[in-house]
């Protein structure tokens, strides 16, 4: 298995996807990691040599900023919002979409498991 930016690449997996377990790397960007070093996307983990396993690690580590560099990015950019009171700062502060969403219904992703409160069912009239 080889290890590039502190991880595994899969030994069955094409090398064009195993370096998508990257954070930071999605299909695209392997694909011109893959054409800058001349290695072939067919490529399997397991038959990578030592020389291309090399060349790829220089150039992520050069041209790219992946894994803990950019989760740490990330981390203060939004830092940086919820400091400064932006609104996107409050979305992200109150755990809510940023980026406009509706969510009367919808957002569960964010808001969590609905919580049902109490006093809040309708009663019905009697006759």
């Amino acid at each position: 298995m080889p290890r590039i930016a502190g991880i595994d690449i899969p030994n069955e997996k094409r090398v064009e996807v195993g370096l998508t377990y990257i954070y930071g790397i999605g299909l695209s960007r392997s694909q011109q990691i893959l054409e800058k070093t001349n290695i072939s996307p067919d490529t399997r983990g397991r038959d990578l040599t030592e020389a291309e396993t090399a060349r790829l690690r220089e150039v992520i580590g050069q041209d790219y900023v992946v894994e803990g560099d950019l989760r740490r990015e990330v981390a203060m950019n939004i830092k940086r919002l919820v400091d400064i009171g932006s609104y996107r700062g409050m979305r992200h502060r109150r755990n809510l979409p940023v980026r406009g969403q509706r969510t009367k219904t919808n957002a569960r992703t964010r808001r969590g498991r609905p919580r049902t409160v109490a006093g809040r069912k309708r009663t019905r009239d009697k006759k």
